[in-house]
């Protein structure tokens, strides 16, 4: 058989308000499995849905060798969905059913082609993931995001494809169903692209391509490979924008130089002239070439600069982003050994499981505790009681500090108002310049602030929301988080971490990305397991 591939040729693609979202990209896809990589607004779901033949490029083609199975980012199930349509086999089934009742049509055996036992083959794989619970009749509606994610992957794992375009495969997958998606994607012997910002997912590549305003520039190794090669060539940048730079400042110099050597001269020969005693018409002459002598100079010299410009221009065009950020970290010591948190023999509501509803804990000032545990856990419930979004059974949940709560869907902001609105309304003590000043140390420029917070990118507002509540008058002793990483970028989440990192209050902080968790500085890990809560130091904790 021969070996599938998608190829770009001169490839670009324009948005319907005329922006250009990339041009002229060339690339070759192989079984290789391939990581693609980018900021958020890059256009790398654009670009996974013309590799896989859903839209056309506004120049230039794609070619496909085989079948290409594409599983987007958002499993969004229409109306009346089942399991069979989030796993991309209703054609299959129907096809399969009309033949039962009878149908000679070709249509529809070239849909079943070699899947007779499809319906069995669904069981099975959805018995083998864990989900044995479900059926292909089962409504999609009944399923959460973790299960209708896993049921795509289900539906991948039994397509016929070439070629498998993954977009975000991991996002809302717990840490099990993490292992087992990159478990399977080992074994993947066909063609396979994921675009991910998942970095343990993306250790497993055996390329990185990255998706910039360059273009599309490609790594010859996983995750890490590509980390050190993309700082290093940041770093080459630097010193060549800098190198640039200087050569600008010294070659201006020595054009003001030439430029009053020249001044001199003509100086000196109109003197010379009239000394001299000579005609006026000589004179004239003598002006006539000295001014054209000048303005050659000057075309020259203006040449000159303008490629000096272009040269730092291009220079700076290759030095990326600039992704560090400033936080001004307002507690005072004297909150360290402080008790922030009390929950004691606290009972939570009937909806987490039994072995899971029952907790005690105490948190003082600076610890930093990583929530690890599968879905469904009570994970994002403990955190809701201990913020006092949700009420217990009974026990006792004693907040003794301000606590702040930013949840998945950051309800905290007003999705129609502006961040540096909404940032004065809880600080009366800075002034709005100081206020703008801080939010652009944390990347969000006077444009970002501006605006409501609902045209902001998820990794914008994230930021506007942790300046909402780190900076308030009265900034909060404990912060409790629920998954802050979904859907930010690389760069945004490397943003995310050191903005975290300098944060000097308690921190609670529930999580599937184990690489975030880990460049958090944790200082314990609480675990949802079959026997209860389980409080451990981080380091001991490899999973």
């Amino acid at each position: 058989m021969a070996t599938s591939y998608i190829s770009l040729e001169d490839v670009s693609f324009v948005l319907p308000n005329g922006e250009i979202l990339f041009s002229h990209l060339n690339d070759h896809f192989d079984p290789c499995p391939t990581g693609l990589v980018g900021r958020n607004g890059s256009g790398k779901s654009v670009l996974a849905r013309i590799l896989a033949g859903q839209l056309q490029p506004t120049q230039g083609r794609c070619v496909r060798s085989g079948a290409v199975h594409y599983l987007a980012q958002q499993v969004s199930p229409q109306d009346g969905a089942t399991v069979t349509d989030l796993a991309g086999l209703r054609g299959v089934f129907d096809a399969l059913q009309r033949i039962e009742n009878g149908s000679c049509a070709q249509a529809d055996f070239d849909l079943v082609g070699e899947r007779w036992d499809a319906s069995a083959q669904l069981a099975n794989a959805l018995a083998q993931e864990g989900l044995g619970h479900l059926d292909a009749h089962t409504p999609a509606t009944a399923l959460s995001g973790g299960e209708s994610m896993r049921v795509a992957l289900v539906g991948a794992m039994l397509s016929d494809a070439d070629f498998l375009i993954l977009d975000e495969p991991s996002n809302h997958l717990d840490q099990p169903s993490r292992l087992r998606l990159i478990e399977w994607l080992q074994q993947w012997r066909k063609g396979l692209l994921v675009i991910s910002h998942d970095r343990q997912l993306l250790a497993h590549m055996t390329r990185i391509v990255d998706l910039s305003s360059l273009g599309l520039q490609s790594y010859g190794g996983n995750y890490a490979f590509y980390a050190n090669a993309k700082a290093q060539e940041q770093q080459n940048a630097l010193v060549d924008l800098e190198r640039t730079r200087l050569e600008r400042r010294l070659e201006e110099q020595a054009l003001r130089d030439q430029r009053e050597q020249q001044e001199k001269r003509q100086a000196r020969g109109a003197r010379s002239g009239k000394d001299a005693n000579q005609a006026k018409i000589l004179l004239d002459r003598q002006k006539e070439r000295s001014d054209q002598s000048m303005g050659k100079l000057h075309r020259q010299q203006t040449q000159t600069r303008i490629e000096l410009a272009q040269r730092v221009k291009h220079a700076a065009a290759q030095v990326a982003e600039d992704v560090h950020i400033h936080l001004h970290v307002p507690l005072s010591n004297g909150v360290a050994q402080r008790q922030v948190l009390i929950l004691d023999d606290l009972v939570l509501p009937p909806f987490v499981p039994m072995p899971l509803r029952h907790i005690s804990l105490q948190v003082t000032g600076q610890q930093r505790i990583g929530l690890s545990g599968s879905n469904g856990t009570g994970k994002s419930t403990l955190l809701k009681v201990i913020a006092g979004r949700i009420d217990a059974l009974s026990g006792l949940c004693k907040v003794t500090g301000r606590v702040a709560y930013l949840d998945q869907r950051l309800d905290c902001l007003d999705a129609k108002r502006s961040t540096i609105a909404q940032l004065q309304d809880v600080n009366r003590t800075l002034n709005e310049s100081e206020l703008r000043m801080r939010l652009a140390q944390l990347g969000l420029d006077a444009q970002k602030v501006a605006v409501p917070t609902d045209a902001l990118s998820g990794g914008e507002r994230l930021k506007a929301a942790l300046a909402c509540v780190i900076y308030a008058d009265e900034p909060p002793q404990l912060l409790l988080l629920d998954e802050p990483s979904n859907h930010l970028d690389l760069p945004s989440l490397a943003a995310l971490e050191a903005l975290l990192t300098a944060y000097g209050g308690a921190l609670i902080v529930a999580s599937h990305d184990q690489e975030f968790l880990k460049r958090l500085r944790l200082t314990e890990l609480l675990c949802a397991g079959s026997n209860g809560w389980e409080m451990k130091p981080f380091e001991d904790h490899s999973q």
